[in-house]
């Protein structure tokens, strides 16, 4: 639309989704499929003996496909003259960020820290897994989807705490991969915030691959060892134990809304969530947010069709 534009980034062009969510997952989701396709080979008249996977090799693979992202949006801010700052903003004022150095080293072709001025500044700094309080990611025992997409070894059981598009990716991976899979989720449905019918198509589904499916549970306590966790869970039949090498604990997120001088700015902030009308606006001129930070649904499309109705409502 004519306008000149930078974004600052930190550690990965193109966010959450294409380094470390959607896209990364469907590749090993499809690698599982595979999988599973060779396995019952005989089912479809072909046979295929003694048939294994290489898990580094699958690990390998799904990073491959996020790089490729990646590069690919590197080179779109190239190609339509979209300068990157490479650092961490803060907001001084509307209309003036500071950007310091980041921990991730800049990638060439980026500009370094410094003080920049723009009439337009809109915030899209997503978001991070929720922690539940005694379920604090260790990156060990306890995984977010940061280490569950990239494990260190394949566990042979696996207790998944939430039951959203994450957890369930995560619970049909590492089950088609072998490991015996527990899912536990605090209403009365998996996938609660999707029609009753698709739940009611997937319980069923992810049932029958082995799946273990717990509804109105909670996970109370969460004893580690030292491969391994022992997890107490209320159920609404009482209480079990359950003993998993590995936890994904895939319970909501949290907005990235520290440190960037928001409600110094005056930006309203509400649970971790950043308060916009529907063009993006925060109230305090010149200042807008969009995607993961300003709420859910926390999905990609949502986030990239939010930039464009605000970068569009900007150019009037």
């Amino acid at each position: 639309l004519g306008f000149k534009v930078a974004v600052v980034e930190r550690s990965f062009l193109g966010g959450i989704c294409s380094n470390w969510g959607c896209i990364p997952t469907k590749a090993l989701l499809r690698s599982a499929e595979i999988f599973h396709y060779m396995k019952h080979a005989k089912d479809y008249g072909l046979s295929a003996d003694n048939v294994q996977f290489d898990p580094a090799a699958v690990v390998k693979r799904s990073r491959g496909v996020a790089g490729r992202m990646n590069a690919g949006v590197t080179f779109l801010m190239k190609k339509n003259k979209v300068t990157v700052i490479w650092g961490e903003a803060t907001i001084d004022a509307p209309g003036k960020i500071t950007v310091k150095a980041s921990q991730t080293p800049a990638p060439k072709d980026t500009v370094g820290p410094g003080s920049y001025s723009a009439k337009h500044i809109i915030v899209a700094t997503g978001a991070r897994p929720r922690a539940l309080p005694g379920l604090e990611p260790d990156k060990k025992l306890v995984w977010t989807y940061f280490e569950a997409m990239n494990p260190d070894k394949m566990p042979k059981s696996l207790l998944v705490i939430g039951s959203g598009a994450i957890g369930i990716e995560f619970a049909s991976f590492y089950r088609q991969m072998g490991a015996e899979v527990t899912v536990v989720e605090v209403l009365d449905r998996i996938l609660p915030v999707e029609d009753e019918e698709i739940s009611d198509l997937a319980a069923k589904a992810f049932t029958k691959q082995g799946i273990k499916l717990l509804t109105k549970a909670k996970v109370t306590e969460v004893t580690k060892r030292a491969d391994g966790v022992t997890a107490t869970i209320q159920t609404a039949d009482g209480e079990l134990r359950l003993d998993a090498e590995r936890v994904i604990s895939a319970v909501g997120i949290v907005g990235n809304v520290e440190n960037l001088g928001l409600e110094e700015a005056g930006v309203k902030v509400e649970k971790t969530h950043v308060v916009v009308n529907g063009y993006g606006e925060t109230g305090v001129k010149g200042l807008y947010a969009i995607g993961d930070l300003v709420g859910p649904p926390w999905l990609a499309h949502k986030a990239s069709h939010e930039g464009v109705v605000c970068v569009e409502h900007i150019a009037g």
